[in-house]
């Protein structure tokens, strides 16, 4: 079953949150808070949405998204900023599950595209991106300002 996460979810969200990113080899990287999450995904002013996934009752998975714009195209897009299935659902479809839930949102909502980034080296969910159809955008690459980088840009002198 795949459901509209809820307030209650955010502890177990964030549970999947830090176990997916220990998966991708950065386990000290996640600072968010259960209260900072709470508030991006049910404050005043979401900044995402998330969806769950789960088996008699237990969660077993997530995915957290947001909306993207395209001046190409006009209309607003998904993207997908996490998907997680914890290793014991792994292979028993609960990944295609939460992806096709956000391809109905997406269509629901006049979306013109889905779209999410993979690390290079997990060929396993490549592959598996690419069964349902998903095309790699090979000849873009992610560019990301953080720190003091980030800050240097506003403040040349910081």
């Amino acid at each position: 079953m795949i459901r509209a996460a809820t307030v209650a979810d955010v502890p177990v969200i964030l549970s999947f949150i830090r176990d997916l990113a220990a998966f991708e080899r950065e386990p000290g990287a996640v600072h968010t808070t259960e209260a900072m999450l709470a508030e991006a995904l049910f404050g005043v002013s979401p900044a995402a949405e998330a969806i769950i996934a789960q088996d008699d009752g237990a969660a077993i998975g997530f995915a957290l998204y947001f909306h993207n714009f395209s001046t190409w195209t006009g209309r607003r897009g998904l993207y997908l900023e996490d998907l997680y299935v914890t290793p014991a659902a792994r292979g028993g479809g609960v990944g295609k599950a939460l992806l096709t839930h956000l391809a109905r949102i997406a269509v629901d909502r006049d979306c013109a595209r889905l779209e999410w980034s993979v690390l290079d080296w997990n060929m396993e969910a490549i592959g598996f991106y690419q069964s349902i159809g998903a095309v790699g955008m090979d000849e873009w690459t992610v560019q990301r300002l953080t720190g003091d980088a980030l800050r240097r840009l506003v403040d040349p002198d910081h």
